[in-house]
């Protein structure tokens, strides 16, 4: 008999105890991101090379008729990084894989489930940390909410709920992969086309009709028509689609399917992992 068959089964944890778990895995992962500095302060650095860039070199360039295109491009900028959340919790598993964690937690009379929660709760905190410096960086390139306090932090409630969403797809890509090296590829490569045929940078009317059809049902589109509504910023509605039309509650629906499709995929793939 090994020291494994006399510890409670992982399946008879209950709830709050996976909750407990979760949240040790989740200040685990916390204090280890702080151990290395260096990825900190390239992962905070990143979205602030965004904003200057599209704010000082390409806002000059690109055009967005009748409105002030400071104030349409922040949300784009904002729901972009928000999506590629979905690339370091890829490879943060994968590693995970690699380097045997599973192994070691699977011996331990806890929730399956807490390690990759935790995981999602981490890089979570790491997103706001992140979506708080971008708004500061919006601030100081002349962007401002006119909308008032509340509904400003619905918009920060709705982007933080679709990095959630997010953060559960690159959960599953980087249980799938199970290496560091073709997770960070894997979990970024998709996400290009996603966010740049939306109307994140420029009306999907410019786009051709194929592509604009594409772009007014894409999710990275009602989270940004739906920010920018939120924030009272200038946008361009020139479609007559639903989540163009409704982009709040288009946005809440699409991370809600999102979560609802991937959370158990990614939970079922680690069960599985975790069981070999």
């Amino acid at each position: 008999m090994t020291t494994t068959d006399l510890m409670p089964s992982a399946s008879r944890v209950g709830l709050s105890q996976a909750f407990t778990d979760a949240m040790t895995i989740t200040w685990r992962n916390i204090r280890a991101g702080l151990r290395v500095p260096d990825n900190q302060i390239y992962m905070f650095i990143q979205p602030i090379m965004f904003v200057l860039l599209f704010a000082y070199v390409f806002g000059g360039a690109i055009q967005a008729p009748g409105v002030d295109y400071t104030e349409y491009l922040m949300a784009g900028i904002f729901v972009q990084t928000m999506a590629f959340a979905c690339a370091p919790a890829s490879v943060g598993l994968a590693d995970d894989m690699q380097k045997g964690l599973i192994d070691r937690f699977r011996s331990l009379p806890m929730a399956r489930s807490a390690v990759i929660s935790g995981r999602v709760v981490a890089d979570l905190v790491n997103q706001f940390i992140v979506l708080v410096i971008m708004i500061v960086c919006g601030f100081i390139v002349g962007w401002t909410f006119h909308n008032g306090f509340g509904q400003f932090l619905a918009a920060i409630g709705l982007m933080m709920l679709f990095a959630f969403a997010m953060l559960w797809v690159g959960a599953y890509i980087g249980l799938s992969v199970g290496n560091p090296q073709v997770a960070a590829s894997a979990g970024l490569i998709w996400l290009f086309p996603v966010v740049f045929m939306s109307n994140a940078f420029v009306p999907p009317s410019t786009m051709p009709s194929v592509v604009q059809a594409i772009a007014e049902w894409n999710p990275v589109s009602a989270m940004v028509a739906g920010a920018r509504d939120l924030f009272g910023n200038q946008g361009i509605i020139d479609s007559d689609a639903w989540p163009m039309e409704n982009p709040v509650a288009a946005a809440l629906l699409w991370c809600l399917l999102i979560i609802a499709v991937f959370a158990p995929l990614a939970i079922r793939k680690y069960k599985a992992a975790s069981s070999k």
